[in-house]
């Protein structure tokens, strides 16, 4: 009881200093509110003194933030939000509005991620089934260049394609389920690839567990077993669902900006950037309750899930030897990408041609040519070692944080859920407010968000090794926490996140590109690759290569970050040489029927 009291009580204070930060963004930015007020409200009137002045009176700036804040929190608790800086309308209709088409949204988009997930996983399930794994994963490289697709480039190809040039679904509005089915799509592959990668990863252990061979031994169909299997490594993976739910609502920022849709990621960040706060504060705070909620869910369906063997200690662990390496396809794919790199570098990523606009590939410019007449290839090749040393380094530095915080869940745990519920955009507008705008914002900004998924990851799977029994026999034996640390709760954890870490690499590029929206990131003329994403999206209709050729490249390194990893697995003995283990006191709800039923 005290530690569930402890807990909360740490999640409501992370609550209010979040909420009292945004409150103060106006003042640690060193900027004017009024005068912001003024820009958004009339950018044509002039700034005067006295203007300004009439402003806040209006708005009450005079009597500081402090008394600003005070002034919302004491609305807030009799339903009141106030009333905008901007429109001058009461917010909380508006907030309620746009958190209802983002739940819509969300609901919809996790549908999709469910479908692909279960699609990625597929042929691992029937194989499992069959008892032909063998040590194998069967997810191939597909998933993984899904998942490193960025959501406003799948958004644009579908919004382009699908709903203008084919004319199938609507693309543009948000007026009933018609007009969900293309964001939700945008949203839902990326996140259902990368849910299936870590689905599949945990499959081939499940499979070999006990329960789950003796199951086979005794007759019970492969499709039985292959339900359960999932159910098993369900546990492990909620937190990173619990995750997404959020991300699919608040982070969804690009793909509610291109389908046009009133959601609470977008509502909030223009509020951010015309730093009206009565919206500000109320779209964060709904946002950090919606993160809670989805936690809370997520948490209490793992107990259900897990049942008392989470407690009791009698899980065998999801983890197995390390299968033979497969070289071949990371070499591969790592010299396709070298090649690209060394074809590029020696072209100038800044000459102009406006002659030579937006042309196609050819031998002169194999990837084409860009809106200025500039060589993709060129600009591509040259972007490369600034995108993958600070997406690397920014990858490591997340991994390191998300397992050390992991292996604290009682910190970590009410801190992940609330910078998840932080849009990255909004992230970098308050790290910009702290550490000013300089080159290492952007990279500060996501670092300070990428550990998050990591962290979940880590404690979820830390929970379900702590409950296996080689552990409980390990530490009967009188191993102490820093023995079972090191020889057997990191070796089980770090593979799995490692592997998350690397999928997620390409994504981390996306996020330090996307920052240049806001003036935080890379700029023009620079050939950074999500740069040359955006800067290149208006024109993916009439020259699609110029979006194609650094959306295929990063896909590339999405390839080569999950093929790479692909044989890190725990090292140990093969099944035939370990010890054999207890069969668990509480299998998956199999042995609730009686085994020889089919």
């Amino acid at each position: 009881m005290r530690q569930h009291l402890a807990a909360l009580l740490w999640r409501t204070a992370l609550a209010v200093g979040l909420v009292c930060g945004i409150g103060l963004l106006p003042w640690l930015t060193h900027t004017d509110p009024a005068l912001t007020v003024l820009k958004a409200r009339s950018a044509e009137r002039e700034p005067t003194p006295e203007v300004l002045a009439d402003i806040r009176a209006q708005l009450g700036l005079d009597a500081g933030p402090l008394s600003l804040l005070g002034q919302w929190a004491s609305g807030l608790a009799h339903g009141d939000a106030g009333r905008s800086w901007i429109s001058g309308g009461e917010v909380m209709p508006g907030v309620l509005r746009a958190l209802g088409a983002s739940l819509l949204l969300m609901t919809v988009a996790l549908l999709v991620a469910a479908v692909v997930a279960g699609l990625v996983c597929a042929r691992t399930l029937h194989l499992g089934a069959l008892r032909r794994l063998d040590g194998r994963r069967a997810a191939g490289t597909g998933s993984a260049v899904l998942a490193a697709l960025p959501e406003f480039l799948v958004a644009s190809v579908l919004a382009t394609v699908v709903g203008v040039q084919w004319g199938w679904l609507p693309a543009l509005g948000w007026y009933g389920p018609q007009w969900t089915v293309l964001p939700a799509l945008a949203l839902g592959l990326p996140a259902g690839a990368v849910l299936g990668r870590l689905l599949d990863d945990l499959l081939p252990g499940a499979f070999d567990e006990p329960w789950a061979l003796a199951a086979a031994a005794r007759g019970i169909p492969g499709r039985r077993i292959a339900r359960q299997a999932v159910r098993r490594c369900l546990p492990a993976l909620l937190p990173n669902i619990g995750l997404f739910t959020v991300g699919l609502t608040g982070g969804a920022v690009a793909v509610e900006q291109i389908f046009d849709i009133p959601g609470l990621g977008r509502t909030t960040l223009r509020a951010a950037l015309a730093q009206d706060l009565p919206v500000l504060q109320a779209g964060t705070l709904a946002l950090i309750l919606l993160g809670a909620a989805a936690t809370g869910a997520c948490r209490l369906a793992a107990r259900l899930l897990a049942g008392p063997a989470l407690r009791d200690g009698a899980l065998s662990t999801l983890h197995r030897p390390a299968p033979p390496a497969r070289r071949v396809r990371p070499v591969v794919h790592g010299t396709l990408l070298a090649a690209v790199v060394a074809l590029g570098l020696p072209r100038d990523p800044l000459a102009l041609n406006t002659g030579e606009r937006l042309q196609g590939p050819s031998l002169t410019h194999p990837f084409g040519t860009d809106a200025l007449g500039r060589d993709l290839l060129a600009r591509v090749g040259h972007g490369a070692l600034d995108t993958l040393l600070l997406a690397l380094a920014i990858s490591a530095a997340a991994l390191c944080a998300g397992v050390l915080l992991g292996l604290l869940p009682r910190l970590s745990g009410p801190l992940v859920d609330t910078v998840n519920a932080v849009p990255a955009a909004l992230g970098a507008l308050l790290v910009t407010a702290v550490a000013g705008s300089g080159a290492t914002t952007p990279a500060l900004a996501v670092t300070a968000v990428a550990w998050a998924p990591l962290a979940a990851h880590t404690s979820a799977l830390l929970a379900q090794e702590r409950a296996t029994l080689h552990l409980a026999a390990t530490r009967g034996l009188g191993a102490s926490r820093w023995y079972l640390l090191r020889h057997e709760l990191l070796p089980a954890v770090l593979p799995p996140v490692t592997r998350h870490a690397l999928l997620r690499l390409p994504g981390v590029a996306l996020a330090l590109a996307s920052l240049g929206f806001l003036g935080l990131g890379a700029q023009p003329p620079s050939p950074e690759w999500g740069a040359l994403l955006a800067e290149n999206q208006p024109y993916a209709e009439r020259a699609p290569w110029a979006v194609l050729a650094p959306a295929a490249v990063l896909a590339l390194l999405g390839a080569l970050a999950v093929t790479a990893a692909g044989g890190q697995r725990r090292p140990g003995r093969r099944r035939g040489d370990r010890t054999p283990e207890v069969p668990s006191a509480h299998p998956p709800s199999l042995a609730k029927e009686p085994v020889g039923v089919r």
